[in-house]
């Protein structure tokens, strides 16, 4: 029986100077064992999955609950009174099957296929803009946050003019260290936002995203607070994720440049997707894990999760397993990485993710192509790190040419 002063606490801390690599005190629990117990915020333990097949199992098993009201449940901070605001991401079927329905359609992938004249015009455009302009430039700013954010507001009907408003607040709510009342306000204030725009889309039905669910409303299918509630998931998941790898994956094709050099030097479609999906594998934004509560006692890596205890699925450490990936700590762009799960698995798999493999596929097929001498502006041990997220990334990148 480990004893209360041997359980580590979760999240892990990276190691200085390893920027790209799971924290060290995870990978060796990965070596010693299956299951692990953490310790949260809240002094809780629940149950950390270390290997890459319990963690499919886990997450495509209907006896383990995404519902973050459930008690046990191993929640990353303490929730905001009156609920997430998050929406069906954290619920259970059969109502997280009813709500997500609404909003496949449009990122299916035919329909998302269908976008990618008007990705790379916005990208090539962006880095028409980077070329015109002074240098040194940030990066992330110039570029990285441009392009997934004007994407998602060209999808939802979302003015871009206001992407200052909303940015600022999903970092907020995102943020490891918020308080529950700024994570609570950030919410509220993104609900209060889309709520108005959903109001506009019901008088003025314009074919985006917001009109689809706005003409749900008015046949009664859903309600206000929940039609703003999706749209506040799409909005911070359509931006924020795909933000931070455009600028952490150049940052990780900057630092390994014989990988930089095949995408910089080839145009074959196929290597660029293949190269989305290592990238995906490799770098691992999201850091809270997966996380579940068990509905009842499971038998699994020969521990018995008991119901109403949580686990945590560690993508980062999955997606570097041994078994699954031999060599996985080293970055490989012709290395076969579609069975990664920076997506997740099972019915809570990530909504949007072939619209953000497209993204990135256009960006990384794009701008190393453009700028063949794109390099960083200053030593890499500058650049600052989001350690204090739930989204891994930078917070600038500096570059030059």
């Amino acid at each position: 029986m480990t004893s209360t002063a041997e359980i580590p606490e979760f999240p892990m801390t990276r190691a200085a100077g390893c920027p790209f690599d799971p924290p060290p005190a995870a990978r060796a629990l990965q070596e010693e064992t299956p299951l692990a117990r953490v310790r949260l915020w809240d002094g809780s333990t629940p149950w950390l999955v270390t290997r890459y097949a319990d963690q499919r199992a886990l997450l495509a098993d209907p006896r383990v609950s995404a519902d973050v009201t459930r008690p046990g449940y191993p929640s990353p901070a303490p929730l905001p009174k009156g609920g997430t605001g998050i929406g069906f991401i954290l619920m259970d079927n059969p109502e997280h099957a009813r709500l997500r329905k609404m909003v496949t359609a449009p990122f299916t992938i035919r329909r998302v296929a269908a976008m990618r004249p008007a990705v790379q015009k916005i990208v090539d455009d962006l880095i028409d803009e980077l070329l015109a302009g002074p240098k040194p430039v940030d990066l992330v700013e110039a570029f990285a946050l441009p392009v997934p954010s004007l994407v998602i507001c060209e999808l939802l009907g979302v003015p871009y003019a206001d992407h200052g408003f909303f940015q600022e607040n999903s970092k907020v709510i995102i943020r490891r260290d918020a308080r529950p009342e700024e994570r609570a306000a950030g919410h509220q204030a993104l609900i209060g936002y889309l709520d108005r725009l959903v109001g506009e889309k019901l008088e003025h039905p314009t074919g985006d995203l917001l009109s689809g669910l706005a003409g749900r409303v008015a046949a009664g299918e859903l309600t206000r607070v929940e039609a703003a509630q999706m749209g506040v998931l799409l909005l911070i998941a359509g931006h924020e994720t795909t933000a931070n790898m455009i600028a952490l994956g150049t940052l990780a094709l900057l630092e390994h440049p014989d990988q930089l050099a095949l995408l910089r030097e080839g145009d074959d479609p196929a290597l660029v997707a293949s190269a989305v999906e290592e990238l995906l594998r490799y770098l691992n934004i999201t850091h809270n894990g997966r996380r579940r509560v068990a509905l009842e006692d499971i038998e699994i890596a020969g521990e018995t999760v008991r119901a109403g205890e949580g686990l945590i699925m560690a993508n980062d450490i999955a997606n570097r397993d041994p078994e699954v990936f031999p060599g996985g700590d080293r970055l490989d762009l012709t290395r076969d990485a579609h069975r990664h799960v920076a997506f997740g698995f099972g019915v809570h798999q990530c909504l949007g993710q072939p619209l953000a493999r497209l993204e990135l596929q256009v960006v990384y097929g794009t701008l190393y192509r453009r700028i063949p001498t794109l390099a960083l502006a200053t030593g890499a041990g500058k650049i600052p790190f989001k350690h204090d997220g739930s989204v891994y990334g930078v917070y600038e990148l500096p570059i030059t040419w």
